[in-house]
This record gives structure tokens, sequence and C-alpha cells, in this order.
């Protein structure tokens, strides 16, 4: 993905902080990516409110490639409502335009549909575009709220909750996502029973388990995703690969970039409970640092033949994941 000249991104952050606190005000409450004052973890907590309150039938919606198949003409509609100014209106309808650095040449853009590759405004564009979907699902008459079926997004993922998803609320969705020139990824969308069967969303896996001391106890366990704990993992064996003859606290040091921010995005007080995904990252820290410290390359090194992790741990402030 090549990123827009600089002078494109400057002016890009401009317009954003201009349409930001317009579009803001309009904004619904189910929508968390790519918003001020607004994550990941609040989105995650809202859906096990939901759990919670008994709408466990999910629609676990893909989108297919979103930020590239927004139509041009309906996006300017949408930003025509809210902005005035024909400036702005043009200014974004180039960057739309704007062609494609690959391979050492430009190439023409997307025609008429995606945002802006790279982009600081894309993600603005995509949530105003989306809020037309938003609005409609949380209108008071709407068929979705005739249902109490709730929305919760993160940019271009969504699922749809209710206590129950009929057919028609369903098709009405694919409906309004074809009127809006988009489309579900059939082979990865699926509507399924939460307290039977588990989704994974932002990277968490959300499942109905039961208590370990009481089987007779349930409880909403959200936990990260087998994919998230594979992802961490592969970036801590890359990092070790690429920096094979580093001094013991740089090691501890890019490490803990790597764990803190998997720590902190997994951790939600109350609402997410990782002790077990902590536990298997630490036991795979034990071994990958053991074999990286007895390699051939690392004899020399005064971890050889040590439980470097204990080590790295306790002298060079290494982060402990339990």
């Amino acid at each position: 993905m090549d990123l827009p000249p600089v002078r494109d991104r400057i002016a890009q952050t401009v317009c954003k902080m201009i349409l930001e606190p317009i579009y803001e005000a309009d904004f619904e409450d189910s929508s968390y990516g790519f918003r001020p004052d607004r994550s990941s973890k609040d989105a995650i907590t809202v859906i096990k409110e939901h759990l919670k309150g008994g709408k466990s039938e999910v629609y676990d919606a893909d989108l297919s490639k979103y930020f590239d198949t927004i139509p041009h003409d309906k996006l300017q509609i949408a930003l025509r409502q809210r902005v005035a100014d024909p400036r702005i209106l043009k200014l974004i309808n180039k960057w739309l335009k704007v062609a494609i650095y690959e391979d050492g040449q430009y190439k023409s853009g997307k025609g008429n549909q995606g945002t802006p590759q790279g982009g600081v405004i894309s993600p603005l564009l995509a949530n105003i575009y989306f809020h037309l979907l938003d609005r409609i699902v949380n209108n008071t008459q709407s068929l979705f709220s005739k249902h109490g079926v709730r929305i919760v997004r993160y940019a271009d993922d969504f699922v749809l909750m209710g206590k129950k998803l009929p057919e028609e609320v369903i098709d009405k969705l694919k409906s309004l996502l074809h009127r809006m020139g988009l489309s579900l990824n059939e082979g990865k969308t699926r509507k399924i029973e939460a307290r039977t069967e588990s989704f994974n969303f932002l990277g968490f896996m959300i499942r109905y388990d039961r208590g370990i001391k009481d089987s007779n106890i349930r409880y909403w366990n959200i936990i990260p995703s087998k994919k998230s704990e594979q992802k961490i993992r592969d970036k801590v064996k890359e990092y070790l690969r690429t920096h094979g003859h580093y001094k013991a606290e740089e090691i501890a040091s890019g490490l803990n970039s790597i764990i803190r921010g998997w720590l902190n995005y997994f951790s939600i007080p109350g609402v997410s409970y990782p002790a077990m995904s902590k536990r298997r990252l630490r036991f795979y820290l034990n071994n990958r640092l053991y074999r990286y410290y007895n390699s051939k390359s690392q004899r020399k090194s005064r971890l050889y033949r040590q439980n470097a992790f204990e080590v790295l741990v306790t002298k060079f402030g290494l982060i402990d994941p339990t």
C-alpha cells in the first residue's frame, strides 16, 4: 500500500480536523472504530452487556473489501448532507480519484469506488458512509428496533445482536447493504446462538462457559482468540530472529513493547479473562528464549544454558505476562 505524499497527508489531517466534530455530533453510540475516546474495548464491553441482557443470537457479519468498494457517488451524497463548502467536497473528490504509485510508476485510481489508500481521512470517510446503516438500524421505528436488534460496529467489523434474529431482519440488512453498493462475504458471515457456539470479534473469542468449580454456573468468557495468540507468538519469533546479537537489556526492552501492547489490548477489567492466554504466552516466551540463547550463535552469551526468561525478568525488566 502506497502512502499519500506528505502535503496530501497534511491537507487530509486538516480536513479531518474540520469534519470530525461535525460528524461526531451525528454518529451513533453503536459505532466504536476510529473515533475520539472510543476503542475496541468499549465495543467488547457493550457486546458482553448485550449478551448478559439475553441478546445471544448473533449475526457475525464480514463485509467484502469495504474500504475498497465504497461507491464515490453515494459517499458524496452522504457528504453533501452535512458539508456545504464546495472546496472541501472537491478536495475529497480529488483524493478519491488519486492515482496509486506501484512498481515504480503511477497507475490510475480505483475508478468510482474505494477510499484513499493509507489516507489519514479514509477511516472518517468510511465511518461517514457506514453511518447510513447505523442510523437505520438504530431508528426506533425500524424493523431492527421492532425486534429488539442492536448493532455493534468497529469500522467495517460489525455484529447484529438480538434475543431472536428473524430472517426478515437478515434480509433487510442484505437489502440495505446492496443499496449501498456493499456486499457480505457469505463464506465468513454466519448467524449463531452464542450460548452454544463461540464467535470472534476484534481479536477476541466470546463464548458461554461453565464454571470451573461449579459446572451449573455459566458465564460469558471473553479471551484472546487463537489467531491473536498465534499472532503475538509470531511477533516474538520474528523479533528474536532479527535481533540475533543484541544485548540482554535491549532484547528485554524490544520484547516488552510487544508484550505490553498485547496485554493492554486484551485486558479489560471485569470483561475479559485472558489468564490462560497469559500463561500460554509465558510458556512460549520461556521456551523461545531458552532456544534463542542456546543456539550456536549465542554460545558466548552469559545467558547460554541458563533459564533466560527468568534472568531477563529479574535482572533486565522483561514483563512476565502472568
